[in-house]
């Protein structure tokens, strides 16, 4: 468009658009829910049940009805996936937010979950060695695999053994 005097008038406008990204007031960066899964590498179907478990809640809907995560989601998803990274379970991660918001907490309430969490892993290592021993024994006592399977010494193990101690 030609000004007066004959020189141009240049408005240069750069609009950058990343699909799921939204911003908002304050400029806090908003996501769809496809696009905070491949940010925190989870499924749509994950967050779902998150948000269903009461683990993440959306920050607000977007004009056409969407949920919309905010940075904190991001950080609570990458958090939870760390925690069941360490053994926790949902539940137990979701007490570990909840200390996490709790202003008289502090870090020994975290620390005994983690202690406890590490024995119940121990344990639950303990057990699974006494299962390896065991499977090792009736391995090594099955030596002729071409044995018929009603004479198999591992079938006959198993059907005499008494179990002592429930595994779970």
């Amino acid at each position: 468009m030609a000004a007066a005097g004959g020189s141009f008038l240049t408005i240069s406008l750069t609009l950058e658009y990343t699909p799921g990204v939204k911003m908002c007031a304050g400029d806090d960066l908003m996501f769809t829910i496809g696009k905070l899964a491949s940010l925190t590498s989870v499924s749509n179907d994950t967050l779902r049940y998150y948000e269903q478990e009461g683990l993440i809640e959306p920050a607000g809907k977007s004009p056409a009805g969407y949920r919309l995560y905010d940075t904190d989601s991001a950080r609570r998803i990458r958090f939870i996936r760390h925690a069941q990274n360490c053994g926790f379970t949902l539940a137990e991660i979701r007490e570990l937010l909840a200390l996490r918001a709790r202003d008289k907490a502090c870090c020994g309430d975290v620390r005994s979950r983690a202690v406890e969490k590490k024995l119940q892993i121990e344990g639950k290592i303990r057990a699974m060695k006494a299962m390896s021993k065991a499977l090792d024994q009736l391995i090594v006592e099955c030596a002729n695999e071409t044995q018929p399977v009603n004479e198999c010494t591992i079938i006959a193990a198993l059907e005499r053994a008494t179990v002592s101690t429930p595994v779970h």
